[in-house]
């Protein structure tokens, strides 16, 4: 094991990570994480795709140092924020002892305890995409034991989380498939979560004629839009016409609120259901 000496967050810490089995993807690889698959995960590694940053994440990125402090407190520990290396594979780490046998994971969800991050943690259960993002890091450091820290902005919630003997197979075994998926620069098969990038002749032909229809369909649904507010401007009787078209006003029901109905609450209305059908949505980006 080695200490990178990168700052967490700056480009050449991106252009780093690009090259290495990462902990914060093991749970892409393996098929757990609630955020990317592995055939989003096999973008981002072979540059189709690029990392983008919401709202959540810069809350966490923003209340680390926080975090970090209030755990320190908390339990007298002293963290250092480290990227280490071992082999092929890295860790970007929030902490870990002068000692090296203890090492810290921040999370700060957004919605702080009404999280359901907050409510497993406090139940003692550690999600299973933190737990290979976990399970990684101590490979990586050789910790002995690892903290789970979940921060509202205020108050800290700590899990604590040792080692799997046979996690650390799993993690291998996993980026070694994976690998093969980059080095011979094919996709890991597909889940219902992933959209597939179509970047053949065919398509985009397609989709550039579809683009320019949608664009000149818009531009003469705003001409309609507008001439309707004219027609509906001039005309004062409740039925009008004149010049091949007519304006009519009339009163129309509103639509019923089933969930407001007291005597439908607690009954299952899916036997009422029509059957399902497919549904094509083409839209533009």
């Amino acid at each position: 094991m080695k200490i990178i000496q990168l700052t967490q967050g700056s480009q050449a810490w991106l252009d780093y990570r690009r090259t290495m089995r990462n902990a914060s993807e093991t749970a892409a690889v393996l098929g757990v994480s609630p955020w990317c698959t592995p055939y989003q995960l096999w973008l981002l590694k072979t540059g189709r795709a690029q990392n983008s940053t919401n709202v959540a994440m810069q809350r966490g990125t923003d209340l680390e140092p926080a975090a970090r402090l209030a755990y320190e407190a908390e339990t007298g520990n002293i963290m250092q924020p480290l990227v280490l290396q071992d082999g092929l594979y890295s860790a970007s780490l929030d902490g870990m002892t002068l000692e090296g046998d203890l090492i810290v994971e921040i999370k700060c969800p957004y919605r702080g305890q009404d999280s359901a991050l907050w409510r497993e943690v406090k139940a003692g259960y550690v999600p299973d995409h933190y737990a290979a993002q976990i399970q990684h890091q101590m490979m990586v450091s050789g910790a002995t034991l690892a903290h789970l820290y979940v921060f509202d902005g205020t108050q800290g919630l700590l899990r604590p989380v040792a080692p799997i003997d046979h996690a650390v197979q799993r993690i291998r075994d996993g980026w070694d498939q994976f690998q093969i998926y980059l080095d011979t620069d094919t996709p890991p098969p597909l889940t219902d979560a992933d959209t597939v990038q179509r970047e053949d002749a065919d398509w985009v032909a397609a989709a550039t004629a579809f683009s320019a229809a949608k664009l000149a369909a818009d531009l003469a649904d705003d001409v309609v839009a507008k001439a309707r507010e004219a027609l509906v401007a001039l005309a004062q009787h409740p039925k009008e016409s004149g010049g091949g078209v007519s304006v009519t006003r009339f009163w129309k029901q509103g639509s019923v609120s089933y969930a407001k109905v007291p005597e439908l609450k607690g009954i299952e209305l899916d036997k009422y259901r029509g059957k399902t059908r497919e549904e094509v949505r083409v839209t533009t980006m």
